[in-house]
């Protein structure tokens, strides 16, 4: 099903997990301004959840009977759109070996994981290499009785992207925590995130590539191909993008370059069509292992099959 959609099934972080709701309390940061911190201390991030947990059940009264697992701590969305949304499911094993005390809120729990001494705690830590992007996220994941987890996903999924402004307290509260400036903060769901992600790479010249990362992302015990003229030739298989990596020669035979009778300036415009196919492949191979996705470059020489050399 396209993440594009507004009707999307309750996610399951693996396969043989209970039923949860995926989500994220998604912090849109003003411009260039700073931001202090990443994480929180243990002691802080309570304050944080507490109000998070408010606003889900304003959009879902049932959310309150739900445990609601979340860190205190913000990420780029490519950190949480990743297959088998490995965040999420830190989370969920984290919260399985915790203690069963946490904070109490009506007939539900609390579970937040802060930093101890800046180190939080399994693969919660945020990438270095993702700070600093406009779109901030804090995850969080709500399980329990499988019944009202699926009626609030139902909800969540056709309603949160619309009603899921987040309180101005909760604004602010976060704008406290992380010393960020808040543009907007709202909630939603991770198939909401992967919507406004596939818009946003089609802006950036990316949307010939979507359908593969949206293969990898909701089913990816699937394959799915990126073979469109002038792209890169790409095939996700067994959980790795396999790329074909073309010799100038088997470049012009796969995409009917031939260039035996052309002049000087043809061949030179030839050789810069070249750089940027290169330059688009490391482009490509950048953005699926920011994914999570394995990459594999196979040699495709002058009169291979590339797509079989791919399979």
């Amino acid at each position: 099903m396209s993440p594009a959609s507004n009707s999307h099934p309750v996610s399951r972080p693996v396969a043989a997990a209970p039923l949860s709701v995926l989500g994220a309390f998604a912090i849109e940061v003003v411009g260039d301004a700073p931001v202090d911190r990443d994480r929180l201390a243990q002691a802080e991030v309570g304050a944080l959840a507490q109000l998070i947990a408010r606003d889900l059940a304003d959009f879902a009264p049932e959310a309150a009977r739900l445990e609601l697992i979340t860190v205190g701590a913000h990420y780029d969305p490519v950190e949480l759109l990743r297959p088998g949304w490995p965040l999420h499911r830190e989370l969920d094993e984290l919260a399985a070996r915790a203690p069963r005390g946490g904070l109490e809120r009506d007939s539900g729990r609390i579970i937040a994981f802060g930093a101890s001494g800046s180190v939080l705690p399994g693969t919660l830590a945020p990438s270095p290499d993702y700070l600093g992007g406009p779109l901030r996220l804090v995850p969080f994941v709500l399980k329990g009785a499988e019944d009202v987890v699926a009626r609030v996903g139902d909800a969540f999924e056709r309603d949160l992207i619309e009603v899921g402004m987040a309180a101005a307290d909760t604004a602010l509260a976060a704008q406290a925590a992380f010393g960020l400036q808040v543009e907007h903060a709202r909630f939603m769901t991770v198939h909401d995130l992967a919507a406004m992600t596939s818009i946003q790479y089609e802006h950036a010249g990316l949307a010939p590539l979507w359908p593969l990362l949206e293969t990898a992302l909701l089913h990816p015990g699937q394959s799915a191909w990126l073979d469109a003229a002038p792209e890169p030739l790409v095939h996700y298989v067994n959980g790795e993008a396999r790329i074909a990596l073309m010799s100038p020669a088997s470049w012009e035979q796969h995409y009917d370059h031939g260039i035996a009778t052309a002049d000087d300036d043809q061949r030179e415009r030839q050789q810069r069509l070249f750089q940027f196919f290169q330059g688009r492949q490391r482009q490509i191979a950048a953005v699926l292992g920011a994914h999570g996705i394995a990459v594999q470059f196979v040699h495709c020489d002058l009169d291979d099959d590339c797509r079989a050399a791919l399979s």
